[in-house]
């Protein structure tokens, strides 16, 4: 007998002794023809999106839905995340080569404190620009106003608590929400904080209020 013979034969032997695979057996409540799902942390997460002292719960979205964040307020804090470092040139100046970039998502703005150009840029960016037409704003006071006008501010207050990507605002500043903490401070990103892009934490009782971005 040929060495490939003695191969086939000893693969036959070997198929015929092999145990009968049993044919797996459903899970119970799961629909036909779909695994079971394992519950993940996100899943965990938006299942209590909208519990009462949340964001989620106490800003209201279209139609008296809860107000989910998502969609381009998601990518903020990549986007924000990736200029972390841009810095002013000569220091002091609130200008430079990219700080212009950032001052072309908003409406007519000329040099001068850059905090909110930065939040219109990158909204803009994540696709979802600020304003009714989308024209971003040069002040903290306009961007707040327009946000309350629009149903998308929070006043800060007993537990409130924001969602990466939206907006975090101060008395005259305004940055990008990027986590919060386990201990419950706010990491955030935020243009002109000591003249260039940073990342800060702060108490979350320091903000004024917040902006949902959907």
């Amino acid at each position: 007998m040929s060495l490939a013979l003695a191969i086939a034969r000893v693969e036959q032997l070997e198929r015929a002794l092999a145990p009968p695979v049993a044919a797996p057996q459903p899970t119970p409540g799961a629909t036909a023809g779909v695994a079971a799902a394992t519950p993940t942390a996100s899943a965990a997460a938006m299942a209590t999106a909208g519990s009462p002292g949340s964001f989620a719960g106490a800003l209201q979205g279209a139609n008296g839905l809860p107000y989910v964040a998502g969609g381009g307020g998601g990518a903020m804090p990549l986007i924000a995340g990736a200029e972390l470092g841009q810095a002013e040139q000569p220091p002091g100046s609130n200008d430079s080569a990219r700080i212009a970039t950032y001052r072309t998502a908003t409406a007519g703005s000329g040099v001068g404190p850059w905090c909110a150009y930065f939040v219109s840029w990158a909204a803009r960016q994540a696709g979802t620009p600020l304003g009714d037409q989308g024209q971003g704003f040069g002040s903290v006071d306009a961007l707040y106003a327009w946000a309350q006008g629009a149903g998308r501010a929070v006043p800060n207050g007993p537990g409130v608590v924001p969602r990466p990507g939206d907006l975090i605002v101060w008395d005259e500043h305004i940055g990008i929400v990027e986590q919060v903490l386990p201990d419950g401070r706010i990491q955030t990103i935020e243009g002109n904080s000591s003249d260039r892009v940073s990342r800060n934490v702060h108490a979350l009782a320091d903000a004024l209020g917040y902006v949902g971005m959907s």
